[in-house]
């Protein structure tokens, strides 16, 4: 593993070149083991990275792998219009699958009275998988983010039903992956997973990549909820007793509207958001609410086929 050294502010050029020049050889070997791989692509700001770094690693050919959304949904538009605005740029091949279609076809089971379609995005996943024949999906997940996603190898083994067992993935050692799966089976990958939030907002900065307008200080009504403030939204109402204000805020990572935690700031540019994370003590992940309440919520989900 990297070892990252911070200064105050951003991370230095030296640890950026290291983590991108790993970064491209996990690519690099993903793309020459699988047969089909695919690339999940949300808008945010981790998967932006990855598509630089995958244009990086292939250039000047054409950008080499086809984009994947699981759409629940209950998206900020702002997001959504980025997705599809890079989607162009890239001139990528971009796949939405949505949680709706997969009710309707009965892949997806929704819980009754239960808004989230965090559970139902799992089912949706393992059926765009199998459905695209990919044998690889290329994700941004960083192991700081999340402590079961700590325990991830940067090649993740998942079985035929799409499930993650910590105690069956595959050694790594000497930075040598193992991508070969049977059929049914596929590896999850996480190039970035060396990586932390502060050198993801640095290498935005580096290279001057441009992400959706939520992630920088806007005014916006929300209400305060599991101790966090929430955006007003047509989902999931805020409760009477919720009493709503606008705020300057952003977001720190992006999840359903109806979920993702909101955080008071003033930071309208790349390097003031770099300067807020740095004296920041709270990881991005504690402000989503789908994170609550459970302290192996993500790493049930992620058994269950979760990204």
């Amino acid at each position: 593993m990297l070892l990252n050294v911070k200064n105050n502010a951003a991370s230095s050029a030296e640890t950026l070149a290291r983590l991108e020049a790993e970064a491209i050889h996990i690519l690099r070997e993903i793309v020459a083991q699988a047969a089909n791989p695919v690339i999940l692509f949300s808008g945010g700001k981790d998967s932006i990275c990855l598509l630089r770094l995958m244009q990086k690693a292939f250039w000047p050919a054409p950008f080499p792998v086809p984009l994947l959304h699981i759409d629940t949904g209950h998206n900020f538009d702002e997001v959504i219009e980025f997705r599809d605005k890079r989607a162009k740029e890239l001139n990528a091949k971009l796949f939405v699958k949505t949680v709706e279609e997969a009710i309707e076809k009965g892949i997806a089971k929704p819980i009754p009275g239960v808004i989230s379609r965090n559970r139902l995005q799992s089912p949706t996943l393992l059926a765009a998988l199998a459905e695209g024949m990919y044998d690889a999906a290329i994700g941004g997940a960083r192991r700081d983010e999340e402590k079961a996603r700590a325990k991830e190898r940067i090649f993740s083994f998942r079985d035929r039903f799409g499930q993650w067992q910590p105690r069956k993935q595959r050694p790594e050692l000497w930075n040598l992956y193992n991508a070969r799966v049977n059929l049914g089976e596929n590896v999850r990958v996480f190039p970035l997973s060396n990586w932390t939030e502060l050198d993801i907002w640095s290498y935005i900065e580096s290279e001057k990549l441009e992400v959706p307008s939520i992630y920088f200080s806007h005014q916006r009504e929300v209400f305060m909820r599991y101790g966090q403030w929430l955006p007003v939204n047509d989902i999931e109402p805020k409760l009477p007793h919720e009493e709503s204000k606008i705020l300057p805020i952003r977001v720190r990572t992006i999840g359903d509207i109806i979920c993702t935690g909101c955080v008071v700031s003033e930071a309208s540019s790349v390097s003031q958001v770099i300067s807020e994370i740095a004296k920041s003590t709270v990881t991005e992940r504690e402000s989503r609410a789908d994170d609550l309440g459970s302290e192996t919520a993500m790493e049930d989900r992620k058994k269950e086929g979760y990204f």
